[in-house]
């Protein structure tokens, strides 16, 4: 091997090692806020999920009230409450 060469090789082998680390922080640096707009981008559509879910809950307590149900039986199904004649008890047998 040269020996001019031999000289250089340790300063030539940390040039390649400082811009090979350059390089990786660069790019560490890029995937950083990538990911990050990706986090802050799942986070507004988890929030928006939430709020739909919240609508939803609300939705469904309100149209199954017992006094709703009571009206669709009542109007769409033509359903009543039962005379005290057509009301039987119904007594389960003991068991032994």
């Amino acid at each position: 091997m040269n020996p001019q060469l031999r000289r250089h090789l340790p300063f030539l082998i940390l040039v390649v090692t400082v811009m090979t680390s350059a390089v990786a922080a660069v790019y560490a640096k890029h995937e950083n806020r990538r990911l990050f707009t990706e986090l802050q981008v799942l986070t507004a559509e988890r929030d928006r999920l939430e709020v739909d879910w919240s609508r939803l809950q609300i939705e469904q307590s309100t149209w199954s009230t017992h006094a709703r149900v009571e009206q669709l039986a009542r109007g769409q199904m033509g359903m009543r409450s039962p005379v005290p004649a057509e009301l039987r008890l119904v007594v389960p047998e003991a068991r032994p």
